[in-house]
Protein backbone atom coordinates (compact mmCIF):
# COMPACT_ATOMS: atom_id res chain seq x y z
CA UNK A 1 0.00 0.00 0.00
CA UNK A 2 2.86 2.62 0.59
CA UNK A 3 4.80 1.88 -2.46
CA UNK A 4 1.41 2.62 -4.58
CA UNK A 5 0.57 5.74 -2.30
CA UNK A 6 4.57 7.14 -2.64
CA UNK A 7 4.62 6.35 -6.08
CA UNK A 8 1.10 8.07 -6.53
CA UNK A 9 2.76 11.09 -4.28
CA UNK A 10 6.45 11.51 -6.78
CA UNK A 11 4.03 11.31 -9.80
CA UNK A 12 1.39 13.76 -9.77
CA UNK A 13 1.78 15.02 -12.43
CA UNK A 14 0.68 12.08 -14.17
CA UNK A 15 -1.42 10.52 -11.20
CA UNK A 16 -3.80 13.93 -11.05
CA UNK A 17 -4.47 13.75 -15.00
CA UNK A 18 -5.35 10.34 -14.31
CA UNK A 19 -8.03 11.06 -11.69
CA UNK A 20 -9.05 13.24 -13.70
CA UNK A 21 -10.52 11.38 -16.26
CA UNK A 22 -11.53 8.72 -13.63
CA UNK A 23 -13.90 11.39 -12.56
CA UNK A 24 -15.03 12.49 -15.40
CA UNK A 25 -15.83 9.47 -16.83
CA UNK A 26 -18.04 8.20 -13.58
CA UNK A 27 -19.71 11.30 -13.91
CA UNK A 28 -20.55 10.93 -17.38
CA UNK A 29 -21.87 7.74 -16.97
CA UNK A 30 -23.50 7.57 -13.14
CA UNK A 31 -25.08 10.70 -11.14
CA UNK A 32 -22.43 11.66 -9.22
CA UNK A 33 -24.30 13.72 -6.86
CA UNK A 34 -23.54 11.05 -4.19
CA UNK A 35 -19.85 12.09 -3.73
CA UNK A 36 -20.88 15.82 -2.52
CA UNK A 37 -20.91 13.56 0.85
CA UNK A 38 -17.09 13.07 0.59
CA UNK A 39 -15.99 16.74 0.15
CA UNK A 40 -15.35 17.31 3.63
CA UNK A 41 -13.89 14.56 4.89
CA UNK A 42 -11.68 14.08 1.89
CA UNK A 43 -10.54 17.76 2.45
CA UNK A 44 -9.73 16.96 5.79
CA UNK A 45 -7.67 13.90 5.08
CA UNK A 46 -5.79 16.56 2.31
CA UNK A 47 -5.05 19.06 4.67
CA UNK A 48 -4.21 17.77 8.47
CA UNK A 49 -1.47 15.25 7.63
CA UNK A 50 0.51 17.92 5.79
CA UNK A 51 -0.14 20.07 9.15
CA UNK A 52 1.59 17.22 11.44
CA UNK A 53 4.81 17.88 9.99
CA UNK A 54 4.75 21.81 9.78
CA UNK A 55 7.56 23.34 11.70
CA UNK A 56 5.69 26.58 13.32
CA UNK A 57 8.58 27.05 15.68
CA UNK A 58 10.89 27.82 12.64
CA UNK A 59 9.10 31.59 12.39
CA UNK A 60 10.99 32.31 15.78
CA UNK A 61 14.22 31.69 14.23
CA UNK A 62 16.13 34.58 12.87
CA UNK A 63 18.99 35.35 10.68
CA UNK A 64 17.40 35.66 6.95
CA UNK A 65 14.79 38.50 7.08
CA UNK A 66 15.96 39.98 4.27
CA UNK A 67 14.79 36.80 1.58
CA UNK A 68 11.98 36.41 3.95
CA UNK A 69 10.50 39.81 3.34
CA UNK A 70 11.18 39.88 -0.05
CA UNK A 71 9.57 36.50 -0.13
CA UNK A 72 6.35 37.71 0.80
CA UNK A 73 6.21 40.67 -1.33
CA UNK A 74 6.62 38.70 -4.28
CA UNK A 75 3.58 36.27 -2.62
CA UNK A 76 1.01 39.16 -1.68
CA UNK A 77 2.74 41.82 -3.95
CA UNK A 78 2.89 40.37 -7.45
CA UNK A 79 2.14 37.33 -8.21
CA UNK A 80 -2.12 37.68 -7.20
CA UNK A 81 -2.22 41.00 -9.56
CA UNK A 82 -0.51 38.86 -11.98
CA UNK A 83 -2.81 35.71 -12.01
CA UNK A 84 -5.93 38.41 -11.88
CA UNK A 85 -4.59 40.33 -14.71
CA UNK A 86 -4.58 36.89 -16.44
CA UNK A 87 -7.63 35.69 -15.28
CA UNK A 88 -8.77 39.28 -16.62
CA UNK A 89 -7.55 38.71 -19.97
CA UNK A 90 -8.06 34.74 -20.63
CA UNK A 91 -11.31 34.75 -18.61
CA UNK A 92 -13.36 37.39 -19.18
CA UNK A 93 -16.89 35.92 -19.84
CA UNK A 94 -16.04 33.11 -16.87
CA UNK A 95 -15.36 34.86 -14.15
CA UNK A 96 -15.52 31.66 -11.46
CA UNK A 97 -12.74 29.73 -13.39
CA UNK A 98 -10.90 33.51 -13.41
CA UNK A 99 -11.52 33.47 -9.63
CA UNK A 100 -9.69 29.86 -9.64
CA UNK A 101 -6.73 31.10 -10.90
CA UNK A 102 -6.65 33.68 -8.50
CA UNK A 103 -7.05 31.09 -5.73
CA UNK A 104 -4.55 29.48 -6.70
CA UNK A 105 -2.11 32.12 -6.58
CA UNK A 106 -3.31 33.38 -3.54
CA UNK A 107 -1.82 30.45 -1.13
CA UNK A 108 1.87 30.37 -1.07
CA UNK A 109 4.09 27.50 -0.26
CA UNK A 110 3.28 23.59 0.60
CA UNK A 111 4.95 21.08 1.91
CA UNK A 112 6.86 20.74 -1.39
CA UNK A 113 7.97 24.29 -1.55
CA UNK A 114 10.58 22.54 1.32
CA UNK A 115 11.16 19.00 -0.57
CA UNK A 116 12.26 20.78 -3.88
CA UNK A 117 14.01 23.83 -2.23
CA UNK A 118 16.43 20.15 -0.47
CA UNK A 119 16.31 18.14 -4.47
CA UNK A 120 17.82 21.60 -5.66
CA UNK A 121 20.30 22.14 -2.59
CA UNK A 122 18.56 25.43 -0.89
CA UNK A 123 18.41 27.04 2.24
CA UNK A 124 15.62 24.28 3.87
CA UNK A 125 15.63 26.64 7.32
CA UNK A 126 14.62 29.39 5.11
CA UNK A 127 12.19 27.38 3.25
CA UNK A 128 10.35 26.00 6.12
CA UNK A 129 10.00 29.20 8.02
CA UNK A 130 8.72 30.62 4.10
CA UNK A 131 6.24 27.70 4.14
CA UNK A 132 5.03 28.44 7.70
CA UNK A 133 4.53 32.13 7.55
CA UNK A 134 3.08 31.62 3.25
CA UNK A 135 0.54 29.87 4.70
CA UNK A 136 -0.83 32.05 7.83
CA UNK A 137 -0.43 34.82 5.64
CA UNK A 138 -2.23 33.52 2.53
CA UNK A 139 -5.22 32.11 4.67
CA UNK A 140 -5.68 35.21 6.34
CA UNK A 141 -5.50 37.50 3.21
CA UNK A 142 -7.24 35.41 0.77
CA UNK A 143 -10.53 36.57 1.66
CA UNK A 144 -9.62 40.08 1.61
CA UNK A 145 -7.70 40.01 -2.05
CA UNK A 146 -10.73 37.79 -3.56
CA UNK A 147 -13.44 40.29 -2.14
CA UNK A 148 -11.50 42.95 -3.40
CA UNK A 149 -10.00 42.01 -6.76
CA UNK A 150 -13.47 39.05 -7.95
CA UNK A 151 -16.10 40.69 -5.80
CA UNK A 152 -17.64 43.01 -8.35
CA UNK A 153 -18.32 40.19 -10.64
CA UNK A 154 -18.32 36.86 -8.13
CA UNK A 155 -20.56 36.81 -5.13
CA UNK A 156 -17.39 36.11 -2.61
CA UNK A 157 -19.10 34.83 0.56
CA UNK A 158 -16.56 36.32 2.99
CA UNK A 159 -17.94 35.08 6.27
CA UNK A 160 -18.15 31.63 4.24
CA UNK A 161 -14.03 31.92 3.26
CA UNK A 162 -13.23 32.97 7.16
CA UNK A 163 -14.95 29.93 8.15
CA UNK A 164 -13.75 27.51 6.07
CA UNK A 165 -10.13 28.71 6.27
CA UNK A 166 -10.66 28.03 10.35
CA UNK A 167 -11.80 24.76 9.80
CA UNK A 168 -9.12 23.24 6.58
CA UNK A 169 -6.24 25.70 7.76
CA UNK A 170 -6.03 26.45 11.39
CA UNK A 171 -7.82 24.05 12.85
CA UNK A 172 -5.81 21.00 11.60
CA UNK A 173 -2.57 22.96 12.21
CA UNK A 174 -3.12 23.20 15.54
CA UNK A 175 -4.55 19.80 15.45
CA UNK A 176 -1.13 18.71 13.19
CA UNK A 177 1.17 20.66 16.25
CA UNK A 178 -0.50 18.31 19.03
CA UNK A 179 -0.29 15.10 17.21
CA UNK A 180 3.56 15.71 16.36
CA UNK A 181 4.41 16.45 19.88
CA UNK A 182 2.53 13.09 21.30
CA UNK A 183 4.00 10.55 18.59
CA UNK A 184 7.29 12.14 19.53
CA UNK A 185 6.55 12.02 23.03
CA UNK A 186 5.25 8.62 22.42
CA UNK A 187 7.77 6.82 20.29
CA UNK A 188 10.92 9.18 20.65
CA UNK A 189 12.17 12.18 18.18
CA UNK A 190 14.63 9.86 16.64
CA UNK A 191 11.76 6.83 15.07
CA UNK A 192 9.54 9.47 14.21
CA UNK A 193 12.27 11.26 11.89
CA UNK A 194 12.96 7.98 10.51
CA UNK A 195 9.56 5.83 10.48
CA UNK A 196 6.74 8.11 10.82
CA UNK A 197 7.75 11.72 8.84
CA UNK A 198 7.63 10.14 5.48
CA UNK A 199 4.53 8.34 5.71
CA UNK A 200 2.28 11.80 6.31
CA UNK A 201 2.22 13.24 2.81
CA UNK A 202 1.26 10.07 1.20
CA UNK A 203 -2.54 10.39 3.11
CA UNK A 204 -2.20 14.04 1.82
CA UNK A 205 -2.10 12.37 -1.81
CA UNK A 206 -5.14 10.44 -1.42
CA UNK A 207 -7.16 13.49 -0.27
CA UNK A 208 -5.69 15.72 -3.43
CA UNK A 209 -6.38 13.13 -5.36
CA UNK A 210 -10.12 11.94 -4.06
CA UNK A 211 -11.08 15.87 -4.17
CA UNK A 212 -9.77 16.06 -8.04
CA UNK A 213 -11.77 12.90 -8.57
CA UNK A 214 -15.21 14.13 -7.12
CA UNK A 215 -14.67 17.60 -8.93
CA UNK A 216 -14.24 16.10 -12.21
CA UNK A 217 -17.52 14.16 -11.48
CA UNK A 218 -19.54 16.63 -10.56
CA UNK A 219 -18.46 18.74 -13.32
CA UNK A 220 -18.85 15.93 -16.08
CA UNK A 221 -21.25 16.83 -18.48
CA UNK A 222 -20.28 20.53 -18.38
CA UNK A 223 -16.57 19.18 -19.49
CA UNK A 224 -17.24 16.91 -22.25
CA UNK A 225 -19.72 19.47 -23.42
CA UNK A 226 -16.36 21.64 -24.49
CA UNK A 227 -13.62 19.24 -23.83
CA UNK A 228 -11.06 21.68 -25.17
CA UNK A 229 -11.33 24.25 -22.39
CA UNK A 230 -9.69 21.78 -19.96
CA UNK A 231 -6.70 22.63 -22.86
CA UNK A 232 -7.07 26.12 -22.85
CA UNK A 233 -6.48 26.05 -19.25
CA UNK A 234 -3.24 25.39 -19.70
CA UNK A 235 -2.23 28.59 -21.68
CA UNK A 236 -2.21 30.95 -18.66
CA UNK A 237 -1.02 28.42 -16.36
CA UNK A 238 1.86 28.18 -17.93
CA UNK A 239 1.90 32.08 -18.67
CA UNK A 240 1.34 32.78 -14.71
CA UNK A 241 4.08 29.78 -14.01
CA UNK A 242 7.14 30.83 -16.62
CA UNK A 243 7.03 34.17 -15.29
CA UNK A 244 6.66 33.74 -11.86
CA UNK A 245 9.89 31.74 -12.21
CA UNK A 246 11.54 34.17 -14.02
CA UNK A 247 10.74 37.42 -11.78
CA UNK A 248 11.95 34.77 -8.68
CA UNK A 249 15.45 33.65 -10.32
CA UNK A 250 15.89 36.91 -11.71
CA UNK A 251 16.07 38.29 -8.03
CA UNK A 252 17.12 35.68 -6.09
CA UNK A 253 20.12 35.76 -8.58
CA UNK A 254 20.99 39.53 -7.93
CA UNK A 255 20.17 39.82 -4.46
CA UNK A 256 20.92 36.52 -2.49
CA UNK A 257 23.43 33.73 -2.23
CA UNK A 258 22.74 30.54 -3.91
CA UNK A 259 20.52 28.42 -0.92
CA UNK A 260 18.77 31.68 -0.30
CA UNK A 261 18.07 31.80 -3.77
CA UNK A 262 16.50 28.55 -4.05
CA UNK A 263 14.30 29.14 -1.11
CA UNK A 264 13.09 32.51 -2.85
CA UNK A 265 11.83 30.44 -5.95
CA UNK A 266 10.51 28.00 -4.58
CA UNK A 267 8.87 29.96 -1.74
CA UNK A 268 7.45 32.10 -4.16
CA UNK A 269 6.48 29.73 -7.67
CA UNK A 270 4.79 26.36 -5.42
CA UNK A 271 1.20 27.50 -4.93
CA UNK A 272 -0.97 25.28 -2.00
CA UNK A 273 -3.30 24.30 -4.56
CA UNK A 274 -4.67 21.61 -1.90
CA UNK A 275 -5.81 24.26 0.74
CA UNK A 276 -6.91 26.45 -2.65
CA UNK A 277 -9.05 23.32 -3.94
CA UNK A 278 -10.36 22.48 -0.54
CA UNK A 279 -11.43 26.63 -0.18
CA UNK A 280 -13.19 26.20 -3.52
CA UNK A 281 -14.72 23.10 -3.01
CA UNK A 282 -16.69 23.92 0.27
CA UNK A 283 -17.01 27.48 1.04
CA UNK A 284 -18.65 28.53 -2.99
CA UNK A 285 -20.98 25.56 -3.23
CA UNK A 286 -20.78 22.60 -5.45
CA UNK A 287 -21.96 23.93 -8.52
CA UNK A 288 -19.72 26.98 -8.05
CA UNK A 289 -16.87 25.23 -6.47
CA UNK A 290 -16.88 22.78 -8.84
CA UNK A 291 -16.23 25.07 -11.82
CA UNK A 292 -13.43 27.15 -9.42
CA UNK A 293 -11.77 23.61 -8.93
CA UNK A 294 -10.89 22.92 -12.58
CA UNK A 295 -8.29 25.28 -13.05
CA UNK A 296 -7.12 24.66 -9.89
CA UNK A 297 -6.44 20.67 -10.51
CA UNK A 298 -4.90 21.79 -14.05
CA UNK A 299 -2.56 24.05 -12.14
CA UNK A 300 -0.86 20.43 -10.44
CA UNK A 301 0.53 19.43 -13.87
CA UNK A 302 2.34 22.64 -14.20
CA UNK A 303 3.59 23.25 -11.22
CA UNK A 304 4.87 19.51 -10.96
CA UNK A 305 6.46 19.52 -13.84
CA UNK A 306 8.00 23.17 -13.49
CA UNK A 307 9.54 21.95 -10.07
CA UNK A 308 10.85 19.01 -11.63
CA UNK A 309 12.56 20.52 -14.41
CA UNK A 310 13.75 23.64 -12.25
CA UNK A 311 15.81 21.23 -10.08
CA UNK A 312 17.52 19.56 -12.61
CA UNK A 313 18.31 23.28 -14.27
CA UNK A 314 19.61 24.89 -10.63
CA UNK A 315 23.22 24.39 -10.92
CA UNK A 316 23.22 26.21 -14.37
CA UNK A 317 21.49 29.21 -13.26
CA UNK A 318 22.76 29.35 -9.94
CA UNK A 319 26.21 27.72 -10.36
CA UNK A 320 26.89 23.94 -8.39
CA UNK A 321 26.37 23.58 -4.67
CA UNK A 322 29.65 23.76 -2.94
CA UNK A 323 31.51 20.35 -1.96
CA UNK A 324 31.59 21.71 1.57
CA UNK A 325 27.54 22.28 1.57
CA UNK A 326 26.53 18.83 -0.06
CA UNK A 327 28.79 16.48 2.54
CA UNK A 328 26.63 18.21 5.05
CA UNK A 329 23.61 17.87 3.60
CA UNK A 330 23.94 14.44 2.72
CA UNK A 331 24.46 13.63 6.17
Amino acid sequence: MWKILGSLQKNLVWSIPAFMVAGILVGALTDPSALKSLIIPLTFLMVYPMMINLQIQQVLSGGDLKVQLITQLINFGVVPFFAYGMGRLFFADRPLVALGLLLASLLPTSGMTISWTGFARGNLSAAIKMTVIGLILGSVATPFYAKWLMGTVVDIPLASIFRQIVIIVFLPMILGFVTRISLIRIVGADKYHKSLKQKFPAFSTIGVLGIVFVAMALKAKDILASPTILLLFLVPLAILYAGNFLLSTLVGKFFFARGDAIALVYGTVMRNLSIALAIAMTAFGNEQGSEIALIIAMAYIIQVQAAAWYVRCTDRIFSPASREMALIEDK
